[in-house]
């Protein structure tokens, strides 16, 4: 595939400020954006994801923002599809990847690996095996994958004997055969802030989420849709039900959202630390107008 277009990627974890730095440059570069938060899609999700507000967006355009109810299954696949579908129809557009969801943003840099869908029938099957039985044949088909996972892991080694069943083809082999549905090349850009700093600005976003009403959003949300909110496992959403339901305090789950946040934001770190190609800036030793202008050039150079 000839790689033709460029866009943006702005990454970093929860709280490091990438909501401004994308619409400033969004400004610059008449771009549009492409919310890349797994959580945002989520219509009525507001307060807790941090949603950009209209207010916010200063007119630019913002796409995969309240796309589905909090009923629907959005998956990495839907993400994927969905954006490449936005990238190809628009290629002569400048277009900005804004989020912290490693996983998705991946998807639509690097592809994704075709993997066969569940069968039910096939996992009819496999449910009748004992653990000792699932594993052999699990190490039989594909003895790398199966390695790395706990033997008492049921549904991972389900899925490992499963692909294998479908198309005679190893899972380790698979999943790293990544299929890239566009002709974008990317500039990955990361933002950071000191370790102190950052978690100084997720607690007091947390703080500023509940005097803005986090506790009735949830109520609200929870009264709609009861526990199929809960199962979309959302930061901020899960302490607070939890403390509807009586099983924590308020300030327990005040506690709970800053610490499950901060430990968010350092599994991010680390997720987009791994990927070389990201060039990173610290918005704690960097002017915000200076880290714009700065990948502005770095797009113009390399456009």
């Amino acid at each position: 595939m000839n790689i033709l277009n460029r866009a943006i990627v702005i990454a970093g974890p929860t709280g490091v400020g990438k909501t401004k730095i994308s619409v400033d440059l969004a400004k610059e570069l008449n771009a549009e954006i492409i919310s890349s938060d797994s959580a945002q899609v989520y219509k009525g999700l507001n307060i807790g994801t941090a949603k950009i507000t209209n207010e916010e967006m200063q007119g630019i355009k913002h796409h995969l923002i309240d796309i589905v109810e909090p009923v629907s299954k959005y998956s990495v696949g839907n993400f994927e599809k969905d954006v490449n579908k936005i990238l190809n129809q628009n290629p002569e557009k400048n277009f900005l990847l804004v989020g912290g969801t490693g996983l998705y943003l991946n998807s639509v840099t690097n592809g994704l690996s075709v993997l066969p869908e569940a069968d039910k029938k096939t996992r009819e099957y496999l449910t009748t095996l004992d653990n000792q039985v699932l594993l052999e044949l699990a190490l039989k088909y594909d003895r790398e994958a199966t390695e790395e996972i706990h033997p008492n892991n049921r549904i991972r080694l389900e899925r490992v004997v499963e692909v294998f069943l479908l198309t005679g083809q190893k899972f380790s082999e698979l999943s790293k055969k990544n299929i890239k549905n566009n002709n974008f090349k990317f500039l990955k850009i990361a933002l950071e802030r000191d370790r102190k700093n950052l978690y100084d600005r997720i607690n007091k976003r947390v703080d500023i989420m509940f005097a803005q009403g986090l506790i009735e959003e949830v109520e609200n949300l929870y009264k709609i849709y009861g526990e199929k909110l809960y199962k979309l496992n959302i930061i901020g959403y899960n302490e607070i039900i939890d403390y509807i339901n009586g099983k924590i305090s308020l300030d327990e789950a005040n506690y709970r959202i800053k610490l499950n946040s901060r430990h968010y934001a350092k599994r991010q770190f680390t997720w987009f630390k791994t990927d070389k190609e990201y060039q990173w800036f610290n918005l704690d030793k960097i002017l915000e107008q200076k880290i714009v202008k700065s990948i502005h050039t770095l797009f113009n150079i390399k456009a």
